[in-house]
């Protein structure tokens, strides 16, 4: 095991595999582990691939993967597997949650309520309507075509970009991130984490969303500029930004902590009951198929084959 997992993943690993962490591993028997259990948050990076000379499978606890070096991995010959499709409804919830959230201010309602303030005799300000918004989501895999469909349902007008079009849908197709944030009232960050995509939306993309503009992040901090992020949100240029993702977790700018017009989440997307118990069953199940026949139950599709 690499990192800290959920406790009910360790007992399992522990109790069918007499599982160990990495760390407390002399070097005789971390030559022979054959399997790694990691998560999105810690992955494996070169300096344990260099510990783990037998290693030829990872299996990770979450969709996110950018934390393990997969081009070292591919490299080795290692597959790697991720725990897709079960997250998906519980990140697509949380995406609308922060859409209507941030566009109409709940949290910062909440807090106006606590602060006494509406009993002082104050009115807060107005917000955004959701129903009708235009939205753009950048990155229509899984995920975001989970949070299209739903956000649909509010009568939204629904663009996107991706790598390439897809062919089985009908919303507009943006052929830039910039174009996407100038023709949305909203932008839904939902693409893979990585290299490919760091700093993706970036203080261009910022401004061709706006100062009547809302940014959602669900995906990973990477993808975001953070700092541009900040400085937009500063100087007025974005009306405002639900984040469940940050660069550096847990710490994030100490700009965005006193703002009412943005919403702050602990990384929460998939942390539901059902959904980390699925994630659980599908780490489980993908280590006891590779160590009965080689193979994995959800392997990463650009290392397939």
């Amino acid at each position: 095991m690499v990192g800290r997992l959920r406790p009910a993943l360790v007992a399992a690993l522990q109790q069918l595999y007499a599982a160990r962490q990495l760390d407390e591993l002399d070097p005789q028997a971390a030559a022979r582990v054959e399997v790694a259990v990691t998560s999105g948050v810690w992955g494996v990076r070169r300096e344990h691939l260099d510990r783990l000379p037998s290693l030829r499978a990872i299996v990770s606890f979450g969709v996110g993967y950018d934390s393990t070096d997969i081009a070292e991995t591919a490299r080795r010959g290692i597959v790697v597997a991720n725990t897709p499709d079960v997250v998906t409804d519980c990140v697509a919830d949380t995406a609308v949650g922060l859409v209507i959230d941030v566009m109409r201010g709940l949290s910062a309602a909440d807090r106006f309520v606590r602060r006494g303030e509406w009993a002082a005799g104050r009115v807060p300000d107005l917000t955004r309507r959701v129903t009708g918004a235009r939205v753009g989501i950048l990155g229509l895999g899984r995920i975001g075509l989970a949070i299209a469909r739903r956000l649909a349902a509010f009568d939204t007008t629904i663009s996107y970009h991706n790598r390439h079009p897809r062919e089985d849908v009908d919303y507009a197709y943006a052929p830039s991130p910039r174009e996407l944030a100038a023709r949305c009232d909203v932008l839904v960050v939902a693409a893979a984490g990585g290299a490919g995509s760091r700093g993706l939306v970036d203080a261009d993309v910022l401004g061709a969303l706006g100062a009547e503009g809302f940014l959602v992040n669900v995906a990973r901090g990477s993808v975001v500029d953070e700092a541009a992020l900040v400085a937009a949100l500063e100087r007025g240029r974005l009306a405002g930004a639900g984040l469940d993702v940050f660069v550096d977790e847990p710490h994030l700018p100490a700009a965005l902590l006193a703002r009412d017009d943005v919403v702050l989440l602990p990384h929460l997307g998939s942390a539901t009951v059902e959904t980390r118990a699925a994630m659980t069953d599908l780490v489980l199940a993908n280590v006891a198929r590779f160590l009965d026949d080689g193979t994995l139950l959800t392997p990463l599709p650009a290392l397939v084959g």
